[in-house]
């Protein structure tokens, strides 16, 4: 049976955009929206959201046309994640971290006909839209005011939940970046396993420390309307900025990297949290001595994987209540597991790359983790054949991350196949030695590459970031390694300095390994 033989009355398709609608029904006068002096209660985010439509109609984008955002975390970019699905334009929100020439490419890619630009991102993305092929409209934020308090309000339902919601593009550090396809069933279904796991609800205060651009948001900028929460914007990480927002607007939510966690757990300004915040990270895995910290600081965190690809958080490391009892180490151990798949996401399987037989439960043998459900793109964009290869023969996505499987089913990634250090025929994970760098005091930020090695064919290299006013030697911290680790998993190096990243804050390993 298919929805179209059900009656009328048994199905609506499902869409993100009803989230909203809802909220301001039920909750009207709550603040939804806390941005800087800003303040917009559910009902004037819905009045905004549905004027963004009809400006779009008015410029004349059709449904299925983009309209690109270039914008920091903030009302403007929270409202495009409603107001041109209401118009049946697919959002193109811009990383803000790229350059003009990476914004330009995506810009093209895109197929953006209107580029809306915050204040202070204007002459970048002028620029940006000089450099494309495309005649691509592009207007200030500040016009764009005028333009939606002048437009109709529009909100045309959405006919198809398979329909294109939204374009994300990869960070592209190794190639040309991946138009990855967003669509209405997706987010609706993303974001309500987010409103679970979370436990969001209309007391919850989110606080904006991760980018709204990176899977929009990993699906919050939907999950926090649907539970009638609050939005605290904050347009860049600013360690003490956070804490006071943490304190002033009673914040009990945010996602970040593990390294915005460190910059938060690290900062002068951090302090004891009473009632108590619940932190999302993902990206990479959190060393469990950043979790112990956190935890000291009164944050529970709670581990997520997943990449632009599913919609972001596919896997969640979900909490049982007799782990409470655990010692602050062992606790720390078993939350930086990725966990198991989220409860709308769909499978999670670790198989073997040649057989596709999934691996065994042992802790030790590694495989790919690969991915099916709902909450998986509808392919990239214009490029079947890198949709192709990102599917295995029996129709999984392939994630390219390497893991193992514990006894109780929970996934724990090792490493990106291409960070893999074989040396001698051995495997050494690079996550597993920087967990150990970061267990010494000294250590802020470790990062583990191979280099290649006339004899073991690769030998690892740390490089390594000191907590301010902390002293330790290369000699040292490789010492500290071989109390814990095999002798031949010790960096034959440690580099000292600051770490390269992408534009969404991963460490760029590719370039440590160049140096």
């Amino acid at each position: 049976m298919q929805p179209t033989d059900l009656p009328p009355f048994a199905y609506a398709p499902l869409t993100p955009v009803t989230f909203l609608r809802r909220s301001a029904a039920v909750f009207p006068d709550r603040v939804a929206v806390v941005d800087g002096n800003l303040q917009l209660s559910y009902a004037e985010l819905a009045e905004r959201s549905a004027r963004w439509a009809g400006a779009l109609r008015a410029r004349g984008l059709a449904r299925g046309d983009r309209v690109a955002v270039l914008a920091p975390n903030s009302h403007l970019l929270l409202e495009a994640h409603t107001g041109p699905a209401q118009a049946g334009v697919v959002l193109v929100a811009l990383n803000t971290r790229l350059a003009v020439a990476e914004v330009a490419t995506i810009l093209d890619a895109s197929g953006a006909r209107l580029l809306v630009a915050h204040a202070d991102l204007l002459a970048a993305a002028r620029d940006a839209a000089e450099r494309t092929a495309a005649d691509i409209e592009v207007v200030a934020a500040l016009d764009w005011e005028d333009e939606l308090a002048a437009a109709e309000p529009l909100d045309e339902p959405v006919t198809d939940e398979l329909s294109l919601l939204s374009l994300n593009y990869t960070s592209g550090t190794t190639g040309q970046p991946k138009g990855v396809q967003y669509h209405h069933r997706g987010a609706y279904l993303q974001a309500l396993a987010m409103v679970v796991h979370a436990r969001l609800d209309a007391r919850s205060s989110y606080l904006w420390t991760l980018p709204m651009f990176h899977c929009n948001g990993w699906a919050f900028t939907w999950a926090v309307t649907a539970a009638g929460g609050t939005h605290v914007c904050l347009p860049a990480i600013d360690p003490p900025e956070a804490w006071r927002l943490v304190r002033d607007e009673g914040v009990t939510h945010f996602c970040a990297a593990p390294t915005v966690l460190t910059m938060l757990a690290s900062s002068p300004a951090a302090a004891q949290v009473d009632t108590g915040v619940r932190a999302f990270t993902g990206g990479a895995p959190p060393t469990p001595a950043l979790l112990e910290e956190l935890d000291g600081l009164g944050v529970e965190v709670v581990h997520l994987y997943g990449l632009t690809e599913s919609f972001g958080p596919s896997v969640i490391c979900e909490w049982h209540p007799e782990w409470d009892e655990l010692p602050p180490r062992e606790r720390a151990e078993v939350t930086a597991r990725q966990g198991v798949g989220n409860v709308l996401g769909g499978g999670v399987r670790v198989v073997d790359p040649t057989t596709g037989d999934d691996v065994a439960r042992d802790e030790e043998t590694l495989g790919e983790i690969v991915l099916r459900g709902n909450t998986l793109m509808a392919g990239y964009l214009d490029d079947p054949d890198a949709t192709a290869a990102a599917t295995t023969p029996d129709g999984w996505f392939r994630t390219g991350d390497l893991a193992v499987v514990h006894a109780d089913g929970y996934v724990e990634i090792r490493d990106r196949a291409k960070d893999i250090i074989v040396s001698g025929g051995e495997n050494i994970s690079s996550v597993e030695v920087e967990r150990v760098l970061a267990r010494h005091p000294a250590v802020l930020e470790a990062a583990v590459v191979g280099v290649p090695h006339e004899r073991w064919g690769e030998r690892p290299r740390a490089h390594v970031v000191l907590r301010d006013g902390a002293n330790a030697s290369a000699e040292e911290l490789r010492a500290h390694v071989r109390e814990h680790l095999a002798g031949f998993k010790v960096p034959d190096e440690v580099v000292f300095g600051e770490l390269p990243r992408t534009s969404t804050g991963k460490i760029q390993k590719h370039v440590l390994r160049d140096r």
